[in-house]
């Protein structure tokens, strides 16, 4: 019955010391164990490990590429422009030692990162003049962050793979500046524009008026001439025919005559019977009255 009551507290208590003492890297982790706070055992190799226990505790660092989104930071460039830059690095902790003992946690590293990766940006762009940061040259730079960078991470046991610019804006009051003054430059070279259209409506609207004249005038004087020409002709077949038939040619004309005077019209006329209009319409005796 003694021994009975003795093997329970002895299994508990050899389970929860085998339950302290084991511990698992995974892949993804590389391990320190600590005693008392020193660092005992550096452990990259995944799997299954043992330490004291009660007296031994681990820490579990990531051994993968980490992002790290530092805060927007305000660089003035060498031609006094200023400019919010936005920025990103990937970094990877490869000395887990060194980065236990100098920063301590993953929090702490990002803020230090930050601080670095915010000083060198400032340092390496501030000697750049505006347009440079926006041209291809930006690439450059870029490296020059990131070597510089990379020399203060490694005292810490990182490793900086990348350093990136994801955005780079003016800052607002000078946004709207510049916006206000591209919207005058656009509005003064809509003005030119138009002025220019105007101009050329009136200078083509001018040039047809007078092409238009022209034609006009050139049709104007063919048909006088062709007028005249008819004319001419005209006469000159009157003439033909009254010197071959003068008889004819005058009973003609007064044909022509009456048909003027006498068809049509509210004008009245007062002439004598024997006048000679009526000629061709032979005696004509005006009618006795009783």
């Amino acid at each position: 019955m003694k021994i009975g009551k003795l093997i329970l507290p002895i299994i508990f208590i050899l389970a929860l010391t085998a339950f302290f003492s084991i511990f698992v890297v995974k892949e993804i982790n590389q391990a320190i164990v600590l005693q008392f706070g020193d660092p005992k055992r550096i452990i990259l190799k995944p799997g299954l490990n043992f330490k004291m226990p009660f007296i031994q505790n681990v820490v579990f660092l990531d051994k993968r590429i980490l992002n790290l989104d530092a805060p927007p930071e305000e660089v003035i460039a060498s031609d006094q422009k200023r400019l919010i830059v936005d920025a990103f690095a990937r970094f990877q902790i490869v000395d887990p030692l060194k980065f236990y003992i100098s920063v301590g946690n993953e929090r702490v590293a990002r803020s230090r990162l930050s601080t670095i990766i915010n000083s060198r940006i400032r340092s390496v762009l501030g000697t750049q003049r505006l347009q440079t940061l926006l041209s291809e040259d930006r690439t450059k730079q870029m490296s020059l962050i990131q070597d510089g960078v990379n020399n203060e991470a490694e005292k810490f046991g990182i490793k900086i793979v990348d350093v990136r610019i994801k955005r780079a804006d003016l800052p607002p009051a000078n946004s709207e500046a510049i916006y206000r003054r591209m919207q005058t430059e656009r509005e003064r070279e809509a003005k030119e524009f138009r002025a220019k259209g105007a101009e050329m409506a009136v200078t083509i609207t001018s040039t047809a008026d007078k092409e238009v004249a022209v034609i006009l005038a050139e049709a104007n004087k063919n048909s006088e001439i062709m007028k005249g020409e008819g004319d001419g002709t005209r006469n000159k077949i009157f003439a033909e025919a009254f010197g071959r038939d003068p008889e004819f040619f005058a009973f003609y004309r007064a044909m022509q005559a009456y048909e003027r005077a006498l068809i049509g019209g509210d004008t009245s006329l007062v002439l004598s019977p024997d006048s000679e209009f009526f000629k061709f319409f032979g005696n004509i005796k005006p009618n006795k009255t009783d």
